[in-house]
């Protein structure tokens, strides 16, 4: 049985941490066998001195709680991998290409677990977790690449991204790490183009607006105005 921190060791908050790091990477040998499960949990807990309900006490949403740290272990490879850049010498389009590419990396190197993690996410009663750890990868990604917006395009940005994560994710795991980054960069070409596109326009807002009444006017039979 795990002992509890003594007296005069870090916060509780630190040693849970550690303990849910060390039941994290316990599990990665695991997974293939046990697959994403309660299973997984349990024998992972078992392997750093955690009892069946220690385990249960640590990670009460069990295999979705190991989820959301596998996620954020895929995250901080991610982030390691990025410091070899200088976003600040990058255009946008290169620093989100370079973030996708790090985290495709941190996909593939965890292969065995990672296929299991994204089969987890795709069941049905998982579909929110997954958009939202891709949201959250989003946010890190977008982040590093020094996005200050607070406007709707802070979250336009973090779900087209997230987007372009879980298809590309999609597609290294099952047609390969290559293919996955000639999709991520059409898709982040075409972001960026429509974005471009987007910017020239002299007034979104009155664009729509006037859109909208030219499309009433042929709706009510009365002759638009160009």
């Amino acid at each position: 049985m795990i002992m509890s921190p003594p007296n005069d060791a870090p916060p509780r908050q630190d040693w849970v941490e550690r303990t849910e790091a060390l039941v994290l990477r316990a599990s990665i040998p695991l997974v293939a066998q046990a697959g994403w499960t309660w299973s997984l949990v349990w024998a992972a807990g078992a392997e750093v001195g955690l009892s069946r309900a220690e385990s249960e006490l640590l990670l009460p949403g069990g295999p979705r709680d190991l989820a959301e740290l596998f996620a954020k272990r895929l995250e901080q490879a991610t982030l390691a991998s990025l410091v070899h850049y200088d976003p600040t010498q990058m255009k946008v389009r290169e620093r989100i290409a370079a973030g996708v590419e790090a985290w495709l990396d941190a996909l593939e190197s965890e292969d065995s677990a990672s296929r299991r993690w994204t089969g987890f996410l795709a069941l049905p009663s998982n579909l929110s977790l997954g958009l939202r750890l891709a949201w959250e990868t989003a946010d890190v990604v977008w982040r590093w690449a020094g996005d200050a917006a607070v406007d709707e395009n802070h979250y336009t940005k973090r779900l087209l991204l997230a987007e372009i994560l879980i298809s590309s994710g999609a597609i290294c795991l099952t047609l390969g790490p290559g293919a996955a980054r000639r999709h991520a960069q059409r898709r982040i070409q075409g972001v960026m183009a429509f974005e471009a596109w987007k910017r020239r326009l002299p007034d979104a807002s009155a664009w729509a607006a006037g859109l909208a009444a030219r499309l009433s006017r042929l709706r009510y039979g009365a002759p638009a105005e160009i």
